[in-house]
């Protein structure tokens, strides 16, 4: 199964985007902000990854209270208790309380995300949610999930299927933060089904980018999905997503890729499948630079500034042309398709 290379580089998406997050986050609001994650299956360590991080920028915090609610089925009660919050804590019933941080553990998952939103009064605070509907936990041979398993019965829930939760309520419960931003994942083959991107962006959400995680071990790929409504959050998100560890094991897809090509993680990506999606939205008439850019970080997996080393290897190849024709390639220069020359 994709579990062991997907769940760390998930893992390290995740703590990296929020060490991006908590500055701008803080920058927002000078009084509270929320961080609150929902698993269908296990969270695979990262509620504590989270807390580590949160831990590193208590002294940047200035005062502002952190309301963090993990919300997970059956979350075993030895996984509980890590992370400053628990620090001075022995065992007490959550929500638990530190100098800046009120924690708290849900048994549920993530339909129950928006009770919780109101619940913890995080709503119109900066507002980061993960959410995993992706079920590994183990099952009976009556097909439900225990709170714990026997080392006997190993047999797990097949990562390519879905928890069922109503995706809309919970999209639209994160759009009420101020900013609200969204980190999902998702089977890959539920895509098509499911359609998260229209769910998110019918919820508010006016900016939505997708990537498939495929292990190279042939196990089923992963979808992640980020939903924002700051372009610097969007900005922030890609960059790091190619900063992975990129001997993990896993490559990424474009779902709207036709050919499905797989790209492997680097600061410097392979352009070809760019330029294919760039002269694909060029077809459509021409565009301004600062156009294609947003177009690259919404509808592709690439970032914005991989826009320019796309656009000048179709300059030099003719495939596309610029106005003006001198100058440096800024964003507000606009780039049409080159007709083809008739045989």
């Amino acid at each position: 199964m994709s579990g062991t290379s997907t769940a760390a580089l998930r893992r390290e998406l995740l703590v990296r985007y929020l060490d991006a997050w908590l500055p701008r986050a803080v920058h927002r609001s000078r009084r509270r902000l929320a961080l609150v994650q929902a698993y269908a299956g296990d969270d695979d360590g990262l509620p504590e990854a989270s807390l580590d991080v949160l831990a590193e920028f208590a002294d940047r915090l200035g005062g502002r209270q952190v309301t963090m609610a993990v919300l997970a089925p059956d979350r075993p009660a030895d996984r509980a208790g890590t992370g400053p919050a628990d620090r001075a804590g022995t065992g007490e019933p959550a929500p638990r309380k530190s100098d800046f941080l009120f924690l708290h553990r849900v048994a549920g998952g993530p339909a129950a995300l928006p009770a919780v939103l109101v619940a913890s009064q995080a709503a119109g605070a900066p507002l980061l949610a993960h959410v995993d509907l992706l079920d590994r936990r183990p099952v009976t041979a009556a097909g439900s999930a225990p709170a714990s398993a026997p080392a006997s019965a190993p047999t797990l829930a097949p990562e390519s299927t879905p928890a069922t939760v109503p995706l809309a309520p919970v999209c639209r419960a994160v759009a009420t933060g101020r900013p609200g931003e969204l980190l999902l994942v998702t089977p890959a083959a539920a895509r098509d089904r499911d359609r998260p991107a229209d769910t998110l962006a019918a919820a508010g959400f006016p900016l939505v980018t997708e990537v498939e995680l495929v292990p190279d071990d042939g196990s089923p790929a992963e979808l992640v999905v980020f939903a924002t409504s700051s372009g610097h959050g969007l900005d922030a998100f890609k960059d790091a997503l190619w900063d992975l560890d990129e001997y993990a094991g896993v490559r990424y897809r474009d779902p709207r890729d036709p050919d499905g090509h797989l790209l492997d993680i680097s600061l410097r990506p392979h352009p070809g499948p760019l330029r294919r999606e760039l002269l694909a939205r060029l077809a459509d008439g021409p565009a301004s630079v600062v156009e294609l850019r947003r177009f690259a970080t919404t509808a592709t997996v690439y970032r914005s500034a991989d826009v320019t080393i796309a656009l000048t290897g179709l300059l030099g190849a003719g495939l596309v042309s610029r106005t003006p024709e001198q100058g440096r390639l800024g964003g507000d220069v606009v780039i049409s398709r080159t007709a083809p020359t008739p045989p």
